[in-house]
C-alpha cells in the first residue's frame, strides 16, 4: 500500500481539472505537502489560497515541455519541500480536432513534448531518489485514446500510446529489480473538465471529475499497475483484439459512435 498521509505529493497540471481535484483530495488525506506544477500562475495562486487551509501547499510556475526547466524546478522543489514521495503526471494538452494532414509541426512537437516527453523527464528526476530510498510512487495519467485509435485526435492518441508503453516498461523494470517503488498507469475516457468540451459520447458517459480523481488516488494507494476508467472500456479493447478490423470499425466506430466523438470538439476556451 502507498500511503498518501504524510507524503509529499507533486502533481503536474495541479492548478486545474482533475489535477486540482486530486490535490485537494491528497490534502484531505493528510498529505504532508502538496506541490503544484502548472503553467498558469493565476490558477496556481488561487489554488494555494483555497487549499492553504487544508495543509501545506507549494506552487511553481513551469512549462514542462522545457526539459531544462523541469530539471531546475525539480531541484528547487526538492530543496524547499523535501523528498517527493508521490508524483502524478497529470498535465496534458489536446490541440484540436483536425485530421492529421491538417496538423502543424508546432502542434505535433508541443503535444509530444507535454504529453509524452515531459512525464519521462519528470520521472527521470524523481525515480533515482525514490529507488535509493526504496520508496515512492509515480502515477502517469494517459488516456483511453492511448489504447484505442480515434480519428481527429491522431497526434494526441500517439502521445498517449507513448506514455502507456513507457510507463508500463518502467513498471516491469522496477518489478524485476524487486524495488518498492511503484508505477501506476491510468487510462481514463473523456473527463468533464473542459479539456474535451464538445465531445459527444453515445455509449459511455463522459466521466465525472470528482469520481475519476477518487478512483485514481485509490489506484495509487493500492499500488495498481494499470487502471482503465471506466472498467467497461476493457470490453471494447477485448473486442478490438477478437474482431476483424472492418467489423470493429462498423460496430464500435460507427454504431457505438466512437469514431465521431471528436466531430464537435471545441475544447477549453
Amino acid at each position: 500500500m502507498t500511503k498518501i498521509k504524510g507524503s509529499c505529493v507533486l502533481i503536474t497540471g495541479g492548478a486545474s481539472g482533475i489535477g486540482r481535484i486530486m490535490g485537494r483530495m491528497a490534502l484531505e488525506k493528510k498529505a504532508r505537502c502538496l506541490v503544484i506544477w502548472d503553467i498558469n500562475e493565476k490558477s496556481i495562486e488561487s489554488t494555494i489560497a483555497e487549499f492553504g487551509k487544508l495543509g501545506c501547499v507549494k506552487g511553481y510556475k513551469i512549462d514542462i515541455s522545457d526539459s531544462k526547466a523541469v530539471e531546475e524546478c525539480f531541484a528547487k522543489t526538492s530543496e524547499e519541500c523535501g523528498d517527493i514521495d508521490i508524483v502524478i503526471n497529470c498535465a496534458g494538452i489536446v490541440t484540436g480536432n483536425k485530421t492529421f494532414d491538417k496538423q502543424s509541426i508546432t502542434d505535433i512537437e508541443r503535444t509530444i513534448a507535454i504529453n509524452s516527453v515531459a512525464p519521462m523527464t519528470i520521472a527521470l528526476q524523481a525515480l533515482p531518489k525514490m529507488i535509493a530510498r526504496d520508496k515512492g510512487h509515480i502515477c502517469n495519467i494517459a488516456s483511453a485514446a492511448g489504447m484505442l485509435s480515434n480519428p481527429k485526435m491522431s497526434v494526441y492518441a500517439a502521445s498517449k500510446w507513448a506514455v502507456i508503453g513507457w510507463s508500463d516498461s518502467v513498471r516491469i523494470e522496477l518489478k524485476q529489480a524487486k524495488s518498492n517503488v511503484h508505477i501506476t498507469t491510468v487510462a481514463p475516457y473523456f473527463i468533464n473538465t473542459g479539456m474535451f468540451d464538445g465531445v459527444k459520447s453515445r455509449f459511455f458517459p463522459i466521466l465525472d471529475p470528482e469520481k475519476t480523481s477518487r478512483k485514481i488516488l485509490r489506484a495509487i494507494e493500492k499500488n495498481r499497475d494499470f487502471k482503465g476508467i471506466p472498467f467497461g472500456f476493457h470490453f471494447i479493447r477485448m473486442c478490438q483484439g477478437l474482431l476483424p478490423t472492418s467489423w470493429f470499425d462498423v460496430i464500435f466506430g460507427k454504431w457505438v459512435g466512437i469514431f465521431s466523438a471528436m466531430d464537435h470538439f471545441t475544447g477549453r476556451k
